[in-house]
Formats: structure tokens, C-alpha cells, sequence
């Protein structure tokens, strides 16, 4: 009997001390929360936007209709080379051609009238002069009989002849002086109907032209939408003419990206870029920002906003167009590409996971420090007094830091921004103990709280 209460008063000692351990552990690990930590380290970042877009011809050309007409000849198919100039479509011209024909009869006619216009006005120019001398000699015998009639030298019979011979030698000048005048005016009337008539058959010869299509650059054939027999038609006002082909200088290529508003103002003319293309994913191409645009479209409709009458919250983007160093062969228009442009580098500098930034109000740091003045917070930051806003809930982004058991929240600047890590430029210093999970703990995580590092990997059902 001695020997069970021994027995029993053992167990019931050992499960006192067994309870005190465990109250005893539990008190000290009461409030302690369990977080993930990686180190300030130093390493090269480099500064990535990635946007999405097409390859595109640095130069191209669509072909559009000038006239109507129907299709009798494509000389031309789809990937064929051709120079400037080389024939590429042909469109009835029976039409156009008849009027060329005609206008050059007209401008043969006209040309023959002023031929005789010119003949004309130089024989009244003559008779003219003729009736001019004439007048002259007249003028000279009605002075001398004047003068003969006055000494009684004449009779009065010669006298009124030669005063007649006189008159009708000055209406002979005036009749001559008015033809000439006619027939100067019939040749400027000519020589209008000439211009005129030249201009109408420059006018129809243009409208043959148009019926005859060449290739306005050097280039790749890329696309053609018509067939033969189909009838185009040219622009009218705002509607644009029948779409013929499309031809493609190849020479220097391009990708068409779209790159979104809060990216845009890192990119700049010049910087280097990672170009893959969907058809060729085993490749990564080379090029450089050649053209950044300065006007925002639209996502869903791609206008630009100044063509919308209304405003809108709707996304935005830019265009940037990014040529390539060493475009493949063969490489077509219209194909999807993905562009990675580097904004920025740095070598050699402190960096932190993205993950590790936090932000915390001013009240809630200058509470923590109260609370705890020499362990809870480095609030380096200064004070924001900006009129109008309360400084108490001005937002201050920091990390924290782990220091004695405790997370330190530490006012933090940051530079650029790698894929997973970002530039720290001042309040850390390398080899620094620094909170980067989990997301939750952060997320509610107080300054001067009690922490304890757990970086084993998640269970799978825990990190989904």
C-alpha cells in the first residue's frame, strides 16, 4: 500500500513539474510571432518595363485606289521584291485613254489658232504701219495746200482733194489701229484656249496614269486584298479609297509595342531592349527606343484620347517603337512580340526583396515609440508639414528590421526597381536582419512586437 502512494504521489509530481514547464514556456513565448528574414545584400539591379505590341516595318506604304475602274492585271504577288517604280496593278483604261486622245486633238486645234491668231495680228500690224505712212504723206500734201491755196497757187478743186486725201488717210490709221487691236485680242483668246486646253489634257493624262499603279518605295509585296475584276474606288471626302496591297521596306524592322501610363515616363529614346518574338521563341533579339510616343491611347478602342469628345477612366498607353539591331530574315509584318527596355542599371548596390517594404502611418510610429522608446522604432523620417493634410496620417515606407528578439521599423529611401528586388539608397546598411514575410504577418505587423525567425519553407496548402 506504502509502495502505490509512492507510486501515485511520482506521477502526480511529475505532471506538476511537466505543467509548470509548459506554463513557463508558454509565458515566454506568449505574444511572440513567428516571421520569415533574408539579409541586406549588395548586387547589380537592373530596371525592367515589359509591354507587348507587333512587328512592324520602320517603313511601309498601303496602296490605295485613285480613280474608279475595274482590275484587269496584278503584276504582282504576295512576297515578291520590287524596286520603286516596277508596275504592280493595271485598271481599265479604255475610258481614259479615248479622252487623252481627244485632248491632244483639241490641243493640236488650239495651237493651229494661235498659229493663225499670230498671222493675223501680224498683218494688221503691217497694215497698220501701211496706213500710218500713208496718213503721214497725206498730212504733208494738205499742209503745202494750204499753204498754196492761201498764195492763190491751187485751185479750190485740188484744195478740197487733198484736204479729203488727208481725212481719209487718218480714218484709214484709226480703222488699222482698231483691227489691230482685234486680232491681238483673238491671239490672247487663243493662246487661252491653248493653256486651257493643255491643262484639261494634263488632267486626263493624270487620270490615265492612275489606272497604271507602280510601286512608290523599294520593298517586300506583304499583303494584297484585290483580285482581278474587282472594281476599286478612290477617297471621297473622309472615306478612304479601295485598299489595294501593302509593301514593306524590310530593311529596318521594328516592334510596335504598348507601354503603360505609370511606365512611360522611365522610358527614353535610346535605351536597350529584349525583343522576343511568339514565332521565334528560342531567340531573343536585340534593339534599341527609337521613338517614344507623346500621346496616350486608348486600351479597348486604341484612339487616341484626343479623338473621344467625352473623358474617360478607361487605361492608357504609348506607343514605343523599338528597332531592331539584327532583324532574321523573311521576318513579316504583323507578328506578336514581347519587349523587355532596361530604364535603368545599377551595380553594386543595397537591395531588399519587394516584399519587405512596408508602410505605417506617423501616428502609429510615434505610438510605438512612446510605448517603447528604445526598442520599437528608428523614426528618422521628418516631419511632413504640408498645408492641408494632417501630419498624423502622413505614410512613411520602411522595413523592418530585426534587432534584440523585436521587429524595428526603419524609415527607408529607395532607388530603382529590379524584377524582385529593389534599391535601398538610405537607412539600412548591409548584412541588416530584415522581416520579408509572410504577407499576413506584415500586413498587421507592429512595431516593437516580439518576433521569432522561422525560415523553413511553407507547406504547400500554407503558401497556396
Amino acid at each position: 500500500m506504502v509502495r502505490w502512494k509512492k507510486i501515485v504521489l511520482g506521477v502526480g509530481v511529475g505532471i506538476v513539474l511537466v505543467t509548470i514547464v509548459w506554463v513557463s514556456i508558454y509565458l515566454q513565448t506568449k505574444g511572440v510571432i513567428a516571421v520569415q528574414t533574408d539579409k541586406v545584400k549588395r548586387q547589380d539591379l537592373t530596371s525592367l518595363v515589359t509591354a507587348s505590341g507587333e512587328i512592324r516595318p520602320k517603313t511601309y506604304t498601303n496602296v490605295l485606289a485613285e480613280g474608279f475602274g475595274k482590275v484587269i492585271e496584278i503584276a504582282v504577288k504576295e512576297g515578291d521584291v520590287v524596286r520603286q517604280g516596277d508596275l504592280l496593278l493595271r485598271v481599265e483604261s479604255t475610258q481614259p485613254a479615248a479622252e487623252v486622245e481627244a485632248q491632244q486633238a483639241a490641243v493640236a486645234s488650239a495651237e493651229a489658232a494661235v498659229r493663225s491668231a499670230e498671222a493675223n495680228s501680224r498683218n494688221a500690224q503691217a497694215e497698220l504701219v501701211r496706213a500710218r505712212a500713208d496718213f503721214e504723206r497725206a498730212r504733208f500734201d494738205w499742209e503745202r495746200a494750204q499753204q498754196l491755196f492761201e498764195d492763190q497757187l491751187i485751185s479750190r478743186q485740188e484744195y478740197d482733194a487733198r484736204k479729203a486725201a488727208f481725212e481719209s488717210a487718218q480714218a484709214a490709221v484709226q480703222a488699222s489701229e482698231a483691227r489691230q487691236a482685234q486680232t491681238s485680242a483673238e491671239l490672247q483668246r487663243a493662246r487661252a484656249q491653248l493653256e486651257q486646253a493643255r491643262a484639261v489634257l494634263l488632267r486626263v493624262r493624270d487620270q490615265l496614269r492612275k489606272t497604271t499603279y507602280t510601286a512608290p518605295i523599294s520593298g517586300v509585296v506583304t499583303y494584297i486584298s484585290v483580285r482581278v475584276g474587282e472594281n476599286v474606288v478612290p477617297g471621297i471626302q473622309n472615306s478612304p479609297g479601295s485598299y489595294l496591297m501593302t509593301i514593306s521596306d524590310m530593311s529596318v524592322v521594328t516592334a510596335e509595342v504598348k507601354v503603360d501610363e505609370t511606365d512611360i515616363v522611365n522610358v527614353r529614346v535610346g535605351q536597350p531592349a529584349e525583343v522576343k518574338i511568339d514565332a521565334i521563341p528560342d531567340r531573343v533579339f536585340q534593339g534599341r527606343v527609337s521613338e517614344v510616343g507623346t500621346q496616350a491611347v486608348l486600351r479597348t478602342s486604341g484612339l487616341a484620347t484626343t479623338q473621344t469628345t467625352s473623358s474617360t477612366q478607361e487605361a492608357k498607353d504609348f506607343k514605343v517603337v523599338i528597332t531592331l539591331l539584327d532583324p532574321p530574315e523573311h521576318l513579316r509584318p504583323g507578328l506578336s512580340t514581347t519587349a523587355k527596355i532596361i530604364t535603368a542599371e545599377r551595380k553594386n548596390v543595397l537591395s531588399i526583396p519587394l516584399q519587405a517594404l512596408a508602410v505605417r502611418t506617423r501616428k502609429e510610429l510615434e505610438q510605438a515609440a512612446q510605448e517603447a522608446p528604445e526598442r520599437s522604432v528608428a523614426l528618422a523620417a521628418a516631419r511632413s508639414e504640408t498645408p492641408g493634410n494632417d501630419p498624423a496620417k502622413e505614410e512613411i515606407q520602411g522595413v523592418f528590421v530585426v534587432r534584440d528578439g523585436r521587429a524595428v521599423f526603419v524609415p527607408v529611401k529607395t532607388g530603382i526597381t529590379g524584377i524582385t528586388e529593389i534599391e535601398i539608397t538610405e537607412g539600412l546598411q548591409e548584412g541588416d536582419e530584415i522581416i520579408t514575410g509572410s504577407y499576413r504577418v506584415l500586413r498587421t505587423l507592429r512595431p516593437g512586437a516580439r518576433v521569432k525567425v522561422d525560415n523553413t519553407p511553407p507547406a504547400p496548402a500554407e503558401a497556396a
